[in-house]
């Protein structure tokens, strides 16, 4: 698939459309529709701004191959994806975005359809506020630690407690015009290294089934009937309602602490002893529970097995190693515990769309 797979620059993949496109299912003057050239595949991506803080987005497309996108993302946004159809159907995504580049994969011979509710300031800082309220404490911990690196960052000086740091992002209403970052400025190459490796909890706090509920509200949007401002305010009452499910889904896990104190405990072993793990049976001794207690835990807190858990810690760290170290394919799969090339890259071509020798050429034609 790499090899056959294309690259581009932002958004550059998408032209410039007409409201009057007949594949949309409802639209209005005002909104801003981007389309894919015949030459890389079919589709629609559409913006409806419903207030200055608000937009909803309606993807859908095809992609013939392919297609990995090189580029920077809009700083002080937030996003609530829905996927319908694509790589993951039926699961909704939250997101923040930083404003910093990355490499992602669009892929081909597959269907994207979904829906984006995207929030900017000054009201991203409540809907923010609300996701972080609702995450388990070592996910929101983490969480804190990465908005008070990304604010050190940004704005540079000393750097304030998480605290206030939220409380600044709450009373901003704009910006600084002073932010600035470097070209090639990437996540990885943003956050110290362990600090990086411990987001991997987000891969499962951001993620959640889309509900019956959150279905019938998708439908009231993809259905929309009306027309100018009716059709603004219909549209913004339903996405707002769509969100405020996804953050309802996100209920506080009920589990002992106890429970909670062994899967941390057994999560931080295996994230910081890649290459050689203990078995399940040594992780649950050594947190003070049995096997089948840590992996029913795992379950519940991951919607993993420990075993998954490592899995994903190791690919965490080899995109890591691979956008900001000299070392080779083999050398990273060596360090994150692979034994066998081959394997690793099945692994993170499964996770990423991407062969890891093709991720590590992109990341250093692009800081180039």
């Amino acid at each position: 698939m790499d090899a056959q797979a294309r690259s581009a620059q932002g958004q550059d993949w998408l032209l410039s459309g007409s409201p009057n496109d007949s594949r949309l299912l409802h639209s209005g003057p005002s909104d801003r529709v981007r389309v894919c050239p015949d030459s890389l595949g079919q589709g629609y991506a559409q913006e409806i701004l419903l207030r200055e803080d608000l937009s909803l987005f309606i993807l859908d497309y095809t992609l013939h191959r392919s297609l990995v996108v090189n580029g920077a993302r809009q700083s002080d946004r937030l996003e609530f994806e829905f996927q319908l159809a694509g790589a993951r159907p039926g699961c909704s995504f939250f997101e923040p975005y930083f404003g910093l580049k990355e490499i992602s994969v669009r892929p081909g011979q597959k269907r994207c359809f979904k829906v984006e509710v995207v929030f900017k300031r000054p009201t991203l800082a409540a809907y923010l506020l609300a996701y972080l309220e609702r995450l388990l404490p070592q996910a929101q911990n983490v969480a804190e630690r990465v908005m008070q690196w990304m604010y050190q960052y940004q704005n540079g000086g000393l750097v304030p407690a998480p605290a206030e740091v939220l409380n600044r992002l709450l009373q901003q209403p704009s910006p600084p015009k002073e932010r600035t970052f470097r070209a090639s400025s990437t996540i990885e190459q943003v956050l110290p290294a362990g600090l990086y490796a411990e987001t991997v909890v987000f891969n499962y706090a951001n993620q959640q089934p889309i509900t019956p509920d959150m279905e019938r509200a998708l439908g009231r949007i993809l259905s929309c009937p009306y027309q100018g401002a009716t059709r603004r305010r219909y549209l913004e009452r339903w996405a707002l309602e769509l969100v405020t499910l996804r953050l309802g889904a996100m209920a506080q896990l009920r589990l002992p602490q106890d429970d909670l104190d062994c899967v941390s405990q057994a999560a931080t072993i295996l994230r910081t002893q890649l290459a050689h793990p203990p078995s399940v049976e040594a992780l649950a001794r050594h947190v003070c529970t049995n096997r089948f207690r840590l992996n029913q835990s795992f379950r519940r807190v991951y919607g993993t097995t420990p075993f998954g858990y490592l899995r994903d810690c190791r690919l965490n760290q080899a995109q890591y190693l691979l956008m900001t170290s000299d070392l080779s394919v083999s050398e990273v799969a060596i360090a994150v515990g692979y034994t066998c090339r081959s394997k690793f890259a099945t692994a993170f071509r499964q996770r990423r769309g991407i062969n890891p020798k093709a991720y590590q050429m992109q990341a250093l034609r692009w800081a180039s």
